[in-house]
């Protein structure tokens, strides 16, 4: 399936005082890439919300740090969809330092849940969904 390669430079806000990458930074950034990844594939939280009645919400998530990001670098994090299976998919992510296919920082695995608006219960991906997701 598609991946995606997100640009994003590490600012102070992302840092302790030595300049280094907090590790709740980490998942902010895989946070970001996974929207912008729905959003590429046509799929926006608020029109599925009003239109479909569906949450896509974040219910696991784990990460391996291999090396530290620092003050001002530039980070490519990777996100693709890896396995799609009743009413959850599953992302996996790879950050990288400097380029889409430089060194690697940090990998990520990401669980999110279709869920129903009115009943905050799982609900199977909607066929029409699962295709903008697999396209």
């Amino acid at each position: 399936m598609k991946q995606l390669a997100l640009p994003v430079r590490v600012y102070l806000e992302d840092t302790d005082a030595q300049g280094v990458v907090y590790n709740a930074s980490y998942f902010r950034f895989m946070e970001r890439a996974r929207t912008e990844w729905l959003r590429e594939h046509g799929i926006d939280h608020n029109d599925m919300r009003q239109r479909e009645g569906i949450l896509l919400v974040l219910v696991g998530t784990e990460a391996r740090f291999a090396r530290p990001a620092r003050l001002d670098d530039m980070l490519y994090v990777s996100v693709e969809l890896s396995e799609l299976k009743g009413a959850r998919f599953y992302f996996t992510h790879t950050i990288r330092r400097g380029a889409a296919d430089g060194e690697v920082l940090c990998n990520g695995v990401a669980e999110v849940a279709c869920m129903d608006v009115d009943g905050n219960k799982p609900r199977r991906i909607p066929a029409e969904l699962r295709r903008e997701l697999t396209e």
